[in-house]
């Protein structure tokens, strides 16, 4: 067992993360709920997602958008549709939209600016989340004039290497990485992360990663086990460790106190009670899904989406039934924008 003091301290050797990744750290999941407490009480932070297009123009080996799959049904939401899903999610307790897609390339900075631009002045109380992908510091910069407020960027795996494993030729972690700086700079609060079990991946790796997030300092970090995707080159490699997963989301609640960390939809679907699994492992935030159910059904990164978003019941049951089963275990949902807390 790595020693009370180091935990309490958050300065971690490269070593003792290996013996945390490797060992089943029960004691750094106490600490991991005592440190979020303290910084966030027993607050749960709702976004709510909307995933408008499934295009992308990559090709990662890992994800079931990539341009190669041929048999998706691919569809954009239109303006009408964006807007439907924040006005049913702001009515369900939303205070923060997220906005996510492939890398699709029909959209012009000008149509989404005046997206950006259009929620917020129709629901100025809440936070605007971008996730599309890798973008030029300009158009970065234009999305954040238009009133855009964090952006989701996960790095997936920090090591060049292992980067070129799961990724074409044409991306690098390189391009990854100066995105996200840019981000950062321009002033973002700014998400990244990584998958958990992601095909060759090594413990080595993950130290990597958080050695990478330990010098970006996100306001949001991401994690979430691989799972794959039958119309991928990764069909037949198993899913990522649910179990490790937890582990690594006490680890970095632990070394990152005030980070917004999410129970992903990937833990939930593989495990029913992955969200509250993931909030006593140290999570604070939860997205549901508020896209129209035919998108969600269409926005398929991974072959068990379907257990977990695409229920068919309307937004607000999900969202009473989410807030019963979080109150069960002693958290509370609360309608929030739910921003990042810094160290006084």
């Amino acid at each position: 067992m790595i020693n009370e003091q180091i935990v309490q301290s958050r300065c971690f050797s490269d070593s003792e993360l290996l013996e945390i990744l490797n060992s089943d750290f029960n004691s750094l999941q106490e600490q991991a709920d005592f440190v979020r407490k303290s910084v966030y009480g027993n607050e749960i932070f709702i976004r709510g997602l909307i995933e408008f297009s499934n295009f992308c123009k990559n090709d990662c080996l890992y994800c079931g958008l990539r341009a190669s799959n041929k048999e998706l049904e691919r569809y954009r939401l239109t303006k009408e549709e964006i807007l439907n899903c924040c006005e049913n999610g702001y009515k369900a307790g939303c205070r923060t939209f997220v906005l996510q897609s492939g890398e699709d390339l029909s959209y012009t900075d000008d149509e989404i600016c005046k997206m950006i631009a259009e929620i917020k002045s129709k629901y100025p109380d809440c936070a605007l989340t971008l996730s599309m992908g890798e973008k030029t510091y300009k158009t970065y910069k234009r999305y954040f004039n238009a009133g855009a407020d964090r952006y989701l960027l996960r790095h997936e795996t920090s090591s060049s290497a292992h980067y070129k494993k799961l990724h074409p030729s044409s991306m690098s972690i390189e391009n990854r990485k100066r995105c996200l700086f840019d981000l950062k700079d321009i002033g973002f609060q700014v998400g990244s992360g990584f998958m958990v079990g992601s095909p060759y991946q090594t413990n080595e790796h993950i130290v990597e990663d958080v050695r990478f997030l330990q010098k970006l300092n996100p306001a949001m970090i991401g994690i979430g086990p691989f799972i794959s995707h039958h119309n991928t080159p990764f069909a037949n490699f198993k899913s990522g460790s649910v179990e490790k997963t937890l582990v690594l989301i006490s680890l970095l609640r632990v070394m990152f106190p005030f980070a917004l960390i999410p129970a992903t939809t990937a833990l939930c679907s593989l495990d029913e009670q992955g969200d509250i699994k993931g909030f006593q492992a140290g999570a604070n935030v939860i997205m549901p899904n508020i896209s129209p159910l035919f998108a969600r059904k269409k926005y398929t990164l991974y072959d068990l989406c379907d257990n977990k978003i695409c229920e068919a019941d309307k937004l607000e049951k999900r969202i009473v039934r989410l807030s019963k089963k979080v109150e069960s275990v002693g958290y509370k949902i609360v309608v929030s924008r739910g921003d990042v807390r810094n160290a006084r």
